[in-house]
């Protein structure tokens, strides 16, 4: 049975790491974050690939990642988890060894009262007003949290991506302001903060996006493919259409190639009338909406009948398909959907 597949260069994603690791100091430590299924690539495959590679701490956006990744990555690693301390998160953060990153006055306490002597770190609110301790909260909590021996104090930028936005040095100036001289390892910088230079490294860094071939890292090696199978091939006279509401109409006659991909894989409805797929390195546009199950695809001026087009490829990554679609890459990866048949390469386990 034809069925689209999405390969995934584990390998690549080891070289993306080492290259973001190489732009900070040697002192400065470089994690991983691979929230989200590993931003859709899958974590149990991509994190015992990094952990092959010398990774030893792993950043998830909750704890049912955390749980699932230990399970893959074994014992060794340490697992932050974004959210912090949820309430009846007690058992899964004890069970698998995990480090909550402590958000509020609430968590603060909850972690006081439920799992006392055990690792946590703090996140901090240095002006993104998403996650942390605001500044007034934290000069009340410090004396008290520092005592207990936080593993990490940490905090997220909100314009990393724009290097000349003004609130990058905004929020640097305010993280030290609540940090310095506290003597616990710091984390400011995500992928846009790494590129942003030493001031912004401090001990910790946690690329995300960039280790998976995504911008702002724009000298990232290329990590997926997704070639989806050609089901039918057609001939179409000028003026016919193709697909629902008749919006695609064709100027000669021409050859349409339907395609097993859809909305439901996270191929998204935005992107009909402007993606385009590949054969090769022969562009070929859409035809027709992008349906749940399907895709037209103007294949005319092709001098064969493709089996697959890639959607994703060298000629088209993820950042570009975005583009078209009018979105993020982010997007395009957390939405590669389930159906595809993952083909893993390199790496390990």
């Amino acid at each position: 049975m034809a069925q689209a597949i999405l390969s995934i260069d584990l390998d690549a994603i080891a070289a993306n790491w080492r290259a973001l690791a190489s732009l900070s100091a040697s002192s400065v430590e470089t994690a991983a974050v691979v929230k989200a299924d590993a931003y859709g690539l899958g974590a149990a495959r991509v994190g015992r690939a990094l952990a092959a590679a010398g990774m030893r701490r792993f950043f998830v956006a909750e704890c049912s990642e955390g749980v699932a990744l230990r399970a893959a990555v074994g014992p060794a690693p340490e697992i932050f988890v974004f959210s912090g301390h949820m309430a009846g998160d007690a058992e899964a953060i004890s069970g698998t060894d995990l480090i909550p990153l402590l958000n509020s006055t609430e968590q603060v306490a909850r972690q006081r009262s439920v799992l006392p002597g055990r690792a946590f770190g703090i996140q901090l609110d240095s002006g993104m007003n998403r996650l942390g301790l605001e500044e007034a909260d934290w000069r009340t909590l410090a004396p008290s949290v520092l005592a207990e021996g936080p593993v990490l104090l940490m905090s997220h930028l909100a314009c990393a991506d724009e290097p000349e936005h003004a609130m990058n040095a905004a929020q640097l100036a305010t993280f030290r302001r609540m940090t310095d001289g506290t003597g616990v390892k710091r984390s400011l910088a995500a992928t846009g903060g790494i590129l942003l230079g030493p001031d912004y490294h401090f001990d910790l860094t946690r690329p995300g996006v960039g280790l998976y071939g995504g911008l702002p890292f724009a000298k990232a090696r290329p990590v997926v493919r997704l070639s989806l199978p050609v089901i039918q091939i057609r001939d179409i006279a000028a003026g016919e259409t193709v697909g629902y509401g008749d919006g695609w109409a064709a100027k000669r006659p021409s050859r349409i190639a339907t395609l097993g991909a859809g909305y439901a894989d996270g191929l998204i409805r935005a992107m009909t009338g402007r993606a385009t797929l590949y054969a090769g390195t022969t562009p070929c546009p859409l035809a027709g909406r992008v349906s749940m199950d399907m895709i037209g695809v103007d294949v005319t001026d092709l001098d064969h009948a493709p089996e697959t087009l890639d959607i994703l490829c060298t000629e088209q990554g993820v950042d570009a398909l975005a583009a078209a679609a009018g979105t993020i890459g982010y997007e395009i990866l957390t939405s590669l959907g389930h159906r595809y048949a993952r083909a893993y390469e390199g790496g390990a386990g």
